[in-house]
């Protein structure tokens, strides 16, 4: 599956195995679990992220794979937001710190 990640005024075009969501599945179902007794994100205190917020949570986590070059992780990050928004084709990240401005797009 193809997923566009667009950081700034830069676009990642990243292939994630089809098999990457079935073999994570023990490991996401363990964030959403994490991300159930809430979450910080960014200035807010989120007591149990909705299914888009916690694609946000997670896009955060991409885009510091991304800086790190830990193409492995970041792999895992768009398998997961695709597990849970299958349509999804790109991920807009924000770099100002508001995790909120996440943007995850079917299109």
């Amino acid at each position: 599956m193809n997923i566009t990640v667009e950081i700034d005024d830069k676009s990642y075009d990243l292939d994630v195995p089809e098999t990457l969501a079935l073999e994570a599945v023990e490991f996401f179902d363990k964030m959403d679990r994490d991300m159930a007794g809430g979450w910080q994100m960014s200035r807010w205190w989120v007591p149990d992220p909705d299914q888009e917020q916690r694609c946000q949570i997670v896009a955060d986590k991409l885009l510091t794979a991304m800086q790190k070059k830990d193409e492995e992780f970041a792999l895992m990050m768009c398998a997961y937001i695709l597990s849970r928004k299958p349509g999804t084709r790109r991920i807009r990240i924000n770099t100002d710190g508001e995790i909120q401005g996440n943007e995850i797009l079917d299109h």
